[in-house]
Formats: C-alpha cells, structure tokens, sequence
C-alpha cells in the first residue's frame, strides 16, 4: 500500500484494511475519531468506540517533515519504525510502564497503541499543582529496567551490538545534536528566547569554560553508547494518573549516555518548579508544591540508584562481556565488585547533571521551550523563571565533577532560587 496522510475520513477504511486491527472495533461500531497530536513531530488519533469507550486505540503517523516547522523542513518517516520498536523493548523490560503496542505498519508509518484514556499528559496537571505520589517510584523503575537490561552490564557483546544495530536513528540523533547541544549556544535562525533575558543568552553563548562542557557533554551524547535511552524523556512524554504511569513517545531512541534520559527527567521537573513561581502565587501553596517536587527529584534518583544496583547484583551473567562475573572470583571480589557499581552510579550522577545542565540551557534559548515555562503570560514573570534555569542549568553542568549526591544537585536549585521565596 502506497503512503497516504491518514485523516478522520479514511482512517476507518484503514483500520478495516489491516490485518492486526481489522477485528478490534465490532463491525457495527460507532467510531469517534479526533487528531490529539499537540507535540513537535507527528499526528495522533484517538478512535473510540462510542458505545464501549473501553475498546479504543490510538493511531499515531509519521509525516515527511517536522510538524513544529512544517513541510519546509523535511523529516525522516523512519521514526515511526524507532518508536515501535523502542516500544517492544520498553514493554519486555518495563511491562506496564509503557502503552501497549497494536501494530506497526512500515508503508503507512502508522503505529497503533493502547489508548490511556484515563491518564493525561504529566505536564498540564503539574503546572496546575497536582501531585503524583506513585510518580518516583514508578518512573525510577522505568528507567533502571530500561536501562540497565540494554546495556553491557547485562547483555553479552554480540547481544548489545546487535540490539544496538537497530537503533541508529541517524536523523533524530542529528535533530538533537544540532537543537540541544549546538544551534542555541551560536546565531542559529530557529533560536527563540524572551528578550528579557538577552544578558544571559549572550553571555552562555560567549562563556568558553562553560562552552567546552557543553562540548564535552555533545562527545558523551554523541559516543558513549550504554544502553537504549529514550532520548526525550520529559513530562511531555510520561502520561500519568494516581494510579499509573506510562511513557510515551520514543521516537528519538537510540543507544546513548544513561545520564541523559535522568537528566532529562530531573531536570523538567525543575523547570515546573521554577514556573510556580508565576503559576501559583500563594506563597504557601507554592512552597508546599515546590517541596513535593525536591522530595521527588531526590526520590527518583535515590530509587533509581538502588534499583539499577539491585538488578545487577541479581540478574549479573556469566557471559556479561564487560566483567563477567568469574573476573570478580578472588579474594576481596565481591567488595571490589561493590565499588565498581558504584563508581558506574557516580558517573551516571555525574552525566545526569551535565546533561540536564546543558537541557536547562538549550530549552531557554533553542527553537522549543517548555510549556511550564513557556505559558506564563507576563514576559516579566517569565524571566524570572528562565533566568533562574540558565543559572541553575550552567551550576549542574560545570559542577557536574563535584556532585556526590542528589542533595548536591538540589542544593544548587535551593541556592539560585532563594531570593525568590
């Protein structure tokens, strides 16, 4: 079948035609179809049956350019193929931590998925206040399951270069490259930030200590291929409720730093709790939110830590090529073995911090900002909040190589935010 746009029109006739859905919907079903798609890449249908709004999926397709640009710029329809398959590993490693995947469709681009009709998109919720108390463990879990069952200190050689074969995404790596660690820090026609804050996007962009770093963390991002990583990892692409959580959206997956998905978690969190300071101006209200959101940052990092620690000790094989476990067989093995895991720990702290260092950065001065940030309507009040991502943003990364603990990260958010209280 030849490509075609899919539209509420003929997605019907679509859904009949393949194989994998043609039996979900009952023949005689009343189909509500609405385009959902509020992001920067694709289009997103939800169809539900309107007599059982159980029975309903979403229709997700790739088009040949960026949606956040238009057709102007011409994009890769093979992401549709990296997401789904990103959605097979996220599902066999982190099973109910992700939606489930329908079907996949090479000539259309088309994935079709569970429909989270109870959950919503975590970052609206969290501009309006709502805690999550299940969100650290859950996403903690995520991340370490996901991580460290696709990196070396789980798989054999053969099986982490083979795996890894299939997730070159050459073009949304280069998208990333150019967006988050090049374009914002130079004169680059897409850049967009509040002229408020012109003094601090000129002087990140002439600082060269703090322009080596961010070189330095373009090297890790573009050469130190660990494991899986989503790749954009943000409250944009977690949908949540009190019960559950899921991630959504890994069209960017590739094997990358394990740091930069923490990171990017850690640190979008951060900007929702310097956008409070315009979106809740009850001070008690907005200190008592703002200290859920530290409390979870150190959460998810402490769970984190332990459980990727945890599913080493456990799931360590005997062919693991980087350090089998007969390497550690010999008197004092098994403490070394203890202090290698840590030291693996400190250098995934160490790449959270500088690269969600350089994210803070690239999301207050590149061609997408955040919508936390982003609606505050008064451009004043939102350069307090911006002001105060870039200070922190450069403190995590040029202090990345000092940072021992989560409380040192959120010490620094604490600092550059406490003549704002």
């Amino acid at each position: 079948m030849p490509f075609y746009p899919l539209n509420e029109e003929n997605i019907r006739d679509y859904i009949r035609q393949r194989p994998a859905l043609a039996d979900f919907f009952p023949p005689d079903a009343r189909l509500h179809i609405r385009e959902v798609g509020d992001g920067n890449l694709n289009f997103v249908y939800i169809i539900e049956n309107e007599e059982d709004p159980s029975n309903s999926m979403v229709i997700k397709q790739a088009l040949p350019f960026l949606r956040v640009v238009g057709e102007s710029w011409p994009l890769t329809q093979e992401r549709a193929r990296y997401e789904a398959e990103a959605l097979k590993e996220h599902n066999k490693y982190a099973p109910g931590l992700a939606p489930e995947l329908y079907d996949f469709d090479e000539e259309m681009y088309a994935i079709a998925m569970e429909y989270l009709g109870t959950h919503e998109i975590m970052r609206k919720p969290m501009v309006r206040g709502v805690k999550f108390p299940k969100f650290a463990d859950h996403i903690s879990s995520f991340l370490a399951q996901t991580l460290y069952f696709t990196s070396d200190y789980y798989l054999s050689g053969p099986e982490k270069k083979l795996l890894q074969a299939r997730f070159v995404n050459e073009e949304l790596r280069k998208l990333q490259e150019d967006f988050v660690y090049t374009n914002p820090y130079k004169e680059s026609p897409e850049n967009n930030w509040n002229p408020l804050v012109d003094d601090e996007v000129q002087a990140v962009r002439s600082d060269p200590a703090l322009k080596l770093e961010i070189a330095a963390m373009k090297d890790s991002y573009m050469n130190h291929a660990e494991a899986l990583i989503h790749a954009d990892l943000h409250t944009g692409s977690i949908m949540i409720n009190q019960e559950d959580t899921r991630v959504i959206d890994p069209e960017f997956a590739f094997f990358g730093p394990m740091g930069y998905d923490v990171g990017a978690v850690l640190q979008n969190l951060v900007l929702n709790y310097l956008s409070h300071y315009a979106h809740t101006p009850d001070p008690e209200a907005r200190a008592d939110y703002q200290a859920w959101i530290l409390d979870t940052i150190r959460d998810i990092w402490n769970q984190f830590a332990e459980k990727f620690e945890r599913l080493w000790v456990e799931n360590a094989r005997p062919d693991s090529e980087l350090m089998p476990l007969d390497y550690w067989d010999f008197p004092g093995g098994e403490e070394a073995f203890a202090q290698y895991r840590q030291r693996v720990i400190q250098h995934i702290l160490e790449e959270t911090a500088g690269h969600g260092g350089v994210k803070f950065l690239r999301r207050m001065m590149g061609i997408v900002s955040v919508w936390d940030i982003s609606s505050i309507e008064d451009p004043e009040k939102r350069a307090v909040a911006e002001r105060a991502a870039i200070h922190i943003g450069k403190r995590w990364l040029m202090e990345r190589k000092s940072v021992h603990s989560i409380d040192d990260l959120i010490g620094i958010v604490l600092e550059e935010t406490q003549h704002l209280a």
